[in-house]
């Protein structure tokens, strides 16, 4: 089909724009992941560096010899492990016992979970909450707090709305309990929306920042962002607490954007693994009726 001259410069407007928003959005990315490999002696010569001359792992090596920054990465892959198993068991089993029309009281039990929807709390409550349960400087706050999203509950409900009820009275028929057909029938049925779900509380987990200020004390428990903002607030490494065998510490800035480049990773190496159920998963309760 031929354009016309007003189609022409409509496609091309739209497309300089997207190629600027595109390089505005990849820039600080490109940045951060030259800086962090450039030579730490070329840095300090420049300040300013998009093409560096000579490359260096120096700032990773120093970051990775650091016992506080191995300690923090530890604890928010203790948090996205251990966080989102359980937030995975929580929510599938209270999904599903939420989508049987014969448990008894569950509109009552919808209409508390909408209201935590609908009302939050606020921050006060909840922290006077936290500490009432005695999990102040706890890791686990950061845990049982957030194991199920009420948004998320409703979302798997509706999946499980949409399983036949003749597998699980077939299961019954062959002599299965309620938990061999959660745990052998219904899970198995269900891991496209187990994926997508998993990968939503894997990220909160490991981008929890707002809690871990609010309840952990102990600079040993934090998890990786907060030793990060530390990092690019003071601008300097000294809750790095580095024992390495480096004559000369590479400046702040590379290791902070060795830093960000490390703490990215994780998240960006899952990904791929769970791509091929997260389009599936993520129609989860798009289709009414």
């Amino acid at each position: 089909m031929r354009l016309s001259i007003g189609d022409r410069v409509f496609t091309s407007v739209n497309g300089l724009l997207l190629g600027i928003i595109a390089l505005v959005t990849f820039f600080p990315l490109y940045y951060v992941f030259v800086v962090s490999f450039t030579d730490p002696t070329e840095y300090l010569q420049k300040k300013f560096v998009l093409f560096p001359q000579s490359w260096s792992l120096d700032s990773y090596q120093y970051m990775l010899s650091s016992k506080a920054f191995l300690r923090s990465l530890g604890n928010s892959g203790f948090l996205a492990t251990v966080g989102t198993a359980c937030s995975l068991v929580v929510t599938a089993a209270l999904a599903y016992s939420l989508s049987r029309k014969r448990l008894r009281g569950r509109r009552v039990f919808m209409l508390g979970i909408l209201l935590t929807i609908l009302f939050s709390p606020g921050i006060i409550p909840h922290y006077m909450v936290v500490r009432q349960l005695g999990m102040i400087n706890s890791i686990w706050s950061l845990i049982i707090p957030a194991l199920a999203s009420g948004w998320n509950v409703i979302l798997m409900k509706s999946f499980f709305d949409s399983i036949p009820a003749e597998l699980e009275e077939s299961a019954q028929i062959d002599g299965c309990n309620d938990m061999g057909i959660w745990v052998r029938i219904i899970l198995p049925l269900s891991l496209p929306s187990l994926a997508a779900f998993g990968l939503f509380y894997a990220v909160g987990y490991w981008n929890q920042y707002f809690s871990a200020l609010l309840y952990l004390n102990d600079s040993s428990k934090w998890p990786i962002q907060v030793l990060l903002q530390n990092m690019l607030l003071s601008a300097n490494n000294s809750d790095l607490a580095v024992s390495t065998t480096a004559s000369v510490a590479p400046p702040s800035e590379t290791l902070q954007m060795a830093a960000v480049i490390i703490a990215t990773l994780p998240i960006l190496a899952v990904y791929p693994f769970l791509q091929k159920h997260f389009a599936k998963g993520a129609m989860v309760g798009s289709v009414k009726g």
